[in-house]
C-alpha cells in the first residue's frame, strides 16, 4: 500500500542563508508524520501477536482493531480534505480497504493494510531523500559569507553584500563565494563538488574563477564580477529548487490512471461481493487493488535520474526533464563555445586605416570586456596578454547575434559582424572556415580581428553516441556564415546544418522541428545569449553554465556545470535508462497487481496474504526504480 502526503514535505533551511531556502532536511514534524503511523502500526501489530500467542485472543483484537483506528483516522482527514478540492485518487481505495477489514472483523488482516501503507509512505519518503542527496550536497556548500579587501583591512561580510569590483579573499579550503576575476597569482581549484571533476584546475591571473568551486591551493584574491544572487553558483542553487518542486507528466499521468483505476477496483469488487455473497472478498480486492507501482516507481526513478545527473555534473529542472531527455528524437547544437572549444585563439589583428594593432585591440577589449559571449573574452584575454589594460566605456548595448557598442573616450566603438561592408565581406569570403569579427569606430571600419576556434575533442563521438541512445536527427544551428558551420558539420557527420541564423532563425528552426511528430521531443543545446530563446522554446533547453550565471543557464531545463559537451550524451543516456526503468516498474507493477485482484476476487486470496503480496510487489518496484541512481 502506499499512502501519498497531500502537500509537499516542507523543509528546514538555515536561517541565515536565503540560497538555501526550501531545501535541506526534513523538520522534525515531517518526520512525525510520515514515521509516526508506521510505528504505531509496527508496535500494535507485535503486541496483538504476542497477546493471541498468550491466549488472550479478544485483547488481541482490540489492539490490532486500535491500531487500524490510529492509522485510518488521518488518512480519512486527508482523503477529505481532497476530496473537497476535487482531487480524487487511490488513497479512497486504501481507506475503503481499512475500513473494511473493521467491518467484517479482520483486524490482523487491518494492522497489516496499516504497517504496509504507513510502510510505503516511509519508503517513499526516504527513497526520495537518498535520490535528492546529491543535489542537497550541492546546496549545502552555498557560502553565506566572504572576506572582502577594504580600506580597513579585510573584513567579513554577508555574501550577498559583495559587490561587483570589490576585491574578495579566499582562503585555502574555502568555497568561492561569488563569480570574479583572479588577481595577482594563480588560483588552483577544486571542481569536484560542483562539476564532477577529480582534477584541480589552475586558473591565471586574469582568468575568471566560478563561484561555487573550491580553492585546492594557497590564499589568493579576486575581484568580483557580479553579485552572489546573480552567479553561477546561485543559478544552480535556483535551478536544484526547481527540481525538487517540479512534478514530471509521467506522475501527472499516474495521478490521472489512479482517477480510472478507483471506479475500476469498487466495480470488480462489488462484483465479486454480489457473485460470492462473500464481503471478505471485496476487501480482498481492495487491499490488492491500489496501484503504487505507477505511483511510486515513476517519480522516483526520474528522480533518481535528477541525482544520477547531478552526480556527472548535469543540473535538471527536475524529472519532466529527465523524462523528457529520454525520448529525445531530436538534438540541436549552437556552434561557438558549444561544439567547439569556446576557448577562441586570436591568429591575427588587421588594422585598416590609420589605428595601429594595439589601438584597434584595447579599443575592442574596452567594449567587449562588458560581455560573456566566448569571442568578447578572447578579446580581452588577448589584450591583457599584450600588456594592453582595456579602457571604461559607457553606453554599452550588446545586441544578440550582432555584437556589441559602447562608448570609450570621445569615440563610439562597435565590436561585431560584417554589417554589410563590403570590403570585410570579401576578406572573410578568402578565409573559408576562419572567423573575422570587424570593428568599427565611429561607424567607420578600423580593422578586423581573425580568430580560429577548434573543435572540442569531447565531441568527436558525440553524434554517434546520441544515435545509440535512439536521436534521430542531430543538427547545427550557428550565427557563423555558412562555409565556417560546414566545415565543422562535416568534421563531426551532422545530419543538417542551419547557418547564418539569428535569435530569431533560430526560434524558427526549433518551432519547426517541433511540428513535427517523427522529430519530438527536441533538445536545444547552447551557451550564450542569443540562444536563450531557442532554450526557452525547445522542449528541452540545455545551457553550458560554466561560463556563469547568464540568460541562457536560467532559461535552459539542464544546465552543465563541467566544461564537456559530450555531458549531453550523459544526459540523454541517463534520461533513457531512468524512463525506461520507470515503465518497466510500472508495467510489471500493475500487471501482478490487476492479476492479484482478479485471484482475490476469485477467493483464493485473503485480505491479509493480499496485503502482503501487494506490500511485496511496491517494495519491488521501488527498489527496481532506484536502479537509476546506479552508474
Amino acid at each position: 500500500m502506499c499512502w501519498r502526503t497531500p502537500h509537499p514535505v516542507s523543509r528546514t533551511t538555515a536561517p541565515d542563508n536565503p540560497h538555501l531556502h526550501g531545501v535541506g532536511k526534513p523538520s522534525v514534524r515531517d518526520v512525525l508524520r510520515t514515521r509516526g503511523p508506521l510505528a504505531v502500526a509496527l508496535v500494535s501489530l507485535g503486541l496483538g501477536i504476542a497477546l493471541a500467542a498468550a491466549g488472550w485472543g479478544h485483547a488481541a483484537d482490540g489492539v490490532w482493531a486500535a491500531g487500524v483506528v490510529i492509522v485510518l483516522l488521518p488518512l480519512a482527514v486527508d482523503v477529505g480534505r481532497s476530496l473537497y478540492h476535487g482531487d480524487v485518487g487511490v488513497d479512497l481505495i486504501a481507506l475503503a480497504a481499512m475500513v473494511g477489514t473493521l467491518a467484517i472483523a479482520e483486524y490482523l488482516a487491518g494492522v497489516v493494510v496499516a504497517v504496509m501503507l504507513s510502510g510505503g509512505n516511509a519508503l517513499e519518503t526516504a527513497a526520495s531523500h537518498r535520490a535528492r542527496r546529491e543535489l542537497t550536497k550541492l546546496i549545502q556548500r552555498a557560502p553565506r559569507t566572504a572576506l572582502r579587501h577594504g580600506p580597513s583591512g579585510i573584513v567579513e561580510i554577508p555574501v550577498d553584500d559583495v559587490r561587483p569590483g570589490d576585491v574578495v579573499v579566499v582562503r585555502a579550503g574555502e568555497v568561492v563565494p561569488v563569480d570574479g576575476v583572479a588577481l595577482g597569482g594563480r588560483a588552483v581549484l577544486d571542481q569536484s563538488a560542483l562539476t564532477g571533476e577529480s582534477l584541480p584546475v589552475v586558473v591565471e591571473p586574469a582568468g575568471v574563477v566560478h563561484s561555487g568551486t573550491a580553492n585546492a591551493g594557497d590564499l589568493f584574491e579576486m575581484r568580483a564580477l557580479r553579485p552572489a544572487a546573480e552567479s553561477a553558483y546561485a543559478g544552480l542553487v535556483r535551478l536544484v529548487r526547481a527540481a525538487e518542486t517540479q512534478r514530471a507528466p509521467f506522475v501527472r499521468l499516474a495521478d490521472r490512471f489512479a482517477v480510472i483505476m478507483l471506479p475500476f477496483t469498487l466495480v470488480v469488487a462489488s462484483a465479486a461481493w454480489l457473485f460470492s455473497s462473500d464481503p471478505v472478498r471485496a476487501v480482498a480486492v481492495l487491499v490488492v487493488a491500489t496501484p503504487c507501482p505507477l505511483i511510486l516507481a515513476a517519480p522516483i526513478a526520474l528522480i533518481s535520474g535528477v541525482a544520477r545527473a547531478a552526480r556527472v555534473g548535469v543540473i535538471v529542472k527536475g524529472g519532466g526533464v529527465i523524462e523528457q531527455l529520454g525520448s529525445a528524437r531530436t538534438v540541436l547544437f549552437d556552434k561557438t563555445g558549444t561544439l567547439t572549444r569556446g576557448a577562441v585563439q586570436i591568429e591575427r589583428v588587421v588594422p585598416i586605416g590609420r589605428v595601429t594593432e594595439d589601438e584597434l585591440l584595447t579599443l575592442a577589449a574596452s567594449v567587449e570586456q562588458y560581455s560573456v559571449h566566448v569571442t568578447a573574452v578572447a578579446v580581452v584575454r588577448a589584450a591583457r596578454e599584450r600588456g594592453l589594460l582595456p579602457l571604461d566605456a559607457i553606453d554599452v548595448v550588446e545586441t544578440p547575434g550582432a555584437g556589441i557598442r559602447g562608448r570609450v573616450g570621445q569615440v563610439m566603438v562597435a565590436v561585431g559582424g560584417a554589417g554589410g561592408d563590403a570590403r570585410l565581406t570579401a576578406r572573410r569570403e578568402q578565409r573559408p572556415g576562419g572567423m573575422v569579427i570587424a570593428v568599427w569606430i565611429d561607424q567607420d571600419l578600423a580593422g578586423e580581428i581573425i580568430m580560429s576556434d577548434p573543435l572540442r575533442p569531447d565531441a568527436q563521438n558525440l553524434v554517434e553516441r546520441l544515435r545509440r541512445a535512439g536521436v534521430r536527427h542531430v543538427a547545427m544551428v550557428s550565427g557563423d556564415r555558412k562555409e565556417v558551420a560546414d566545415a565543422t558539420a562535416a568534421e563531426l557527420r551532422l545530419d543538417a546544418v542551419y547557418a547564418d541564423q539569428s535569435p530569431a532563425d533560430k526560434l524558427n528552426v526549433v518551432r519547426g522541428m517541433r511540428a513535427s511528430v517523427d522529430l519530438r521531443p527536441v533538445v536545444m543545446v547552447g551557451d550564450g545569449i542569443n540562444d536563450a530563446p531557442a532554450l526557452a522554446l525547445a522542449d528541452c533547453g540545455i545551457a553550458l553554465g560554466v561560463a556563469g550565471a547568464t540568460v541562457s543557464s536560467e532559461t535552459a531545463d539542464a544546465v552543465i556545470t563541467v566544461d564537456r559537451i559530450d555531458r549531453v550524451a550523459d544526459a540523454i543516456e541517463i534520461g533513457h535508462r531512468s524512463l525506461g526503468i520507470a515503465r518497466q516498474s510500472v508495467i510489471v507493477g500493475i500487471g501482478l497487481s490487476a492479476l492479484a485482484m482478479l485471484v482475490a476476487a476469485l477467493g483464493y486470496l485473503p485480505p491479509i496474504a493480499g496485503a502482503l503480496v501487494q506490500e511485496a510487489i511496491d517494495v519491488a518496484v521501488i527498489l527496481n526504480a532506484l536502479r537509476a541512481l546506479a552508474d
